[in-house]
């Protein structure tokens, strides 16, 4: 990748070590596709999963090209996304942690579909807090098209390495969850760290 005049090599490998601290970390979409994985399996889980990496990328590019000042500046836009996404989150955890995998619990019957996924990234709290950041960091006024599509471009790699990551582990995990009290511990456990997750973002 070759660097702009806005964003010397030095910049790229901070972007790249925030895309990596950021991107496999736990998190809401890291847990959900690890559940998605053991539910249903990582061939189900695809279209979860590129939703996941080309809806945050899409965000991404929107966010640093037009909406990053516009989100500054508005308490009342910034707080309504947190806690609507908040909310939203809080019901994904209770449905993950009342599934029972077998398509007779009170959770999800199927996996999200790639547009779901896309539009999550919406009002997903720890998306739109890594989106302002990386776009405030390394999209600069010099040059905003082209920092924007770098930093796009990275978060999109990694994204898809680390999306895939987690939905292998959850049905790499499966293997093990041979009773329906296993899948259910799982499920309880990924609804928990979305929970925790989800308040730790609402500290901030």
């Amino acid at each position: 990748m070759q660097a702009t005049a806005a964003m010397t090599a030095e910049t790229i490998a901070a972007l790249f070590a925030l895309a990596l601290a950021t991107l496999f970390t736990p998190g809401p979409n890291n847990a959900m596709l690890a559940a998605s994985g053991a539910n249903f399996g990582f061939a189900r889980t695809v279209p979860h999963l590129l939703g996941v990496a080309v809806g945050f990328t899409a965000m991404l590019l929107i966010v640093g090209l037009t909406m990053g000042e516009l989100i500054h500046r508005s308490t009342i836009l910034r707080e309504g996304l947190r806690w609507g996404g908040a909310i939203l989150l809080l019901w994904i955890a209770w449905k993950i942690a009342t599934a029972d995998g077998s398509g007779k619990g009170g959770g999800a019957l199927r996996p999200m579909t790639f547009i779901e996924a896309t539009a999550f990234q919406w009002i997903n709290p720890k998306a739109w807090s890594m989106a302002v950041a990386a776009t405030s960091q390394f999209v600069t006024a010099d040059d905003p098209a082209g920092n924007a599509m770098i930093v796009g471009a990275v978060f999109l790699a990694l994204g898809l390495v680390s999306s895939s990551t987690w939905a292998a582990a959850g049905t790499a995990i499966a293997r093990a969850l041979t009773t329906p009290g296993r899948l259910r511990a799982f499920n309880i456990t990924m609804a928990a760290l979305i929970v925790l997750s989800t308040l730790g973002l609402l500290r901030h």
